[in-house]
């Protein structure tokens, strides 16, 4: 959907300098965009790129503007704004509500009629799926789910009985949600089933990625607040509460009953134990392991970054006797306890 400058300009409050009539069709990076291309400038190590690049427009901020060599749209978040642009320009295609052929539908289920239902979906009984709900190829929706307007699942989305989905939400292919946690009582030997009686329930505007799955609750439900955008392959516990505008990035793994609050992120592979708390506008880096609670914002690491293999094995050599070295300081902080303590007997005498 092409657009003018100055349309866009106005549309999402910029600055431009340059000519407002020129139009642009498309988005792009620095280095790739053309003439008719709409590029931004957000990060400095890409700021070499802005004196070559051959895009019709850049969205940047007021630093790099003077820096610019073709018209700028000038803003305070670059970033935001041209993924505000990008999607005016590369709007996503809309389903054709209906319902295919072979589809299944369960008894008491209510579609609405401007929901698309793709081929080799089920839907089961008593569902509920509100307006321009799309619904892709080879989903499940078990009995009770409830979608609100707008939702989407991409492909090969399973959700579990009586999960709902919050208004404009995405669920990319394969994830699961409101599959049984991992929860069993010991027995001897044995592990004995615990029912998993909640649901998932998801707010509005989140965005589930490939793979990813949410677990049901053991009696409570699993609550994800509005905005939270969860990346591929994450992994979330029963009864995981996340709040409103957190993001959290691949490979993470949440063990269950854990409460993260709002506009936390959460960095790729990392691993946050049970039971905790973490409390609002946490950053957590990547590969890090929380297994403790966390009651003041701020960023936190733990991890030991990579090294060459022979200076890892030193390292490596030297943790191994950590236990040795402070037993040796123990003996000696204590014997020269006592030598003070000695001392000190002989000059009272």
């Amino acid at each position: 959907m092409p657009a003018s400058l100055g349309e866009l300009a106005v549309r999402f409050g910029c600055e431009l300098r340059g000519d407002p009539g020129r139009r642009i069709s498309r988005v792009a990076s620095l280095a790739e965009a053309d003439g008719d291309a709409l590029a931004f400038l957000a990060e400095p190590r890409y700021r070499r790129q802005l004196a070559t690049t051959r895009a019709a427009a850049v969205v940047l901020d007021a630093r790099n503007a003077d820096g610019c060599p073709v018209a700028a749209l000038v803003a305070a978040n670059p970033h935001a704004t041209y993924a505000r642009i990008a999607a005016l320009l590369h709007p996503a295609l809309p389903a054709s509500p209906g319902i295919h052929p072979s589809a299944v539908v369960g008894a008491g289920a209510r579609i609405d009629a401007s929901a698309s239902v793709g081929p080799g979906s089920v839907i089961g009984c008593n569902a509920v799926l509100g307006a321009r709900v799309s619904v892709g190829p080879g989903c499940v929706l078990e009995d009770g789910v409830v979608l609100a307007e707008d939702v989407r699942l991409v492909a090969r989305v399973v959700l579990g009985r009586d999960v709902r989905l919050g208004a404009r939400s995405i669920v990319q292919p394969g994830a699961v949600i409101g599959a049984d946690g991992f929860g069993f009582a010991r027995d001897g030997e044995a592990w004995v089933k615990i029912p998993q009686l909640g649901t998932v329930s998801i707010g509005e505007d989140v965005e589930v990625g490939a793979n990813t799955t949410i677990d049901r609750g053991a009696l409570a439900d699993t609550l994800i607040g509005d905005g939270v955008k969860l990346d591929n392959q994450i992994h979330i516990g029963h009864n995981v509460h996340i709040g409103a505008h957190t993001a959290i990035a691949g490979c993470v793994g949440i063990s269950g009953s854990t409460t993260i609050g709002r506009r936390c992120q959460i960095g790729g592979a990392v691993g946050i134990a049970g039971h905790l708390s973490i409390c609002d506008d946490v950053a957590v880096t990547g590969f890090s392991m929380v297994s403790h609670s966390i009651t003041s914002p701020g960023v936190y690491s733990s991890g030991i970054p990579v090294e060459g293999a022979h200076v890892w094995r030193r390292i490596v050599g030297r943790l191994k006797r950590i236990d040795t070295l402070a037993e040796r300081v123990a003996r000696l902080e204590h014997a020269h306890d006592t030598g003070e303590a000695a001392d000190a007997d002989e000059r009272q005498d």
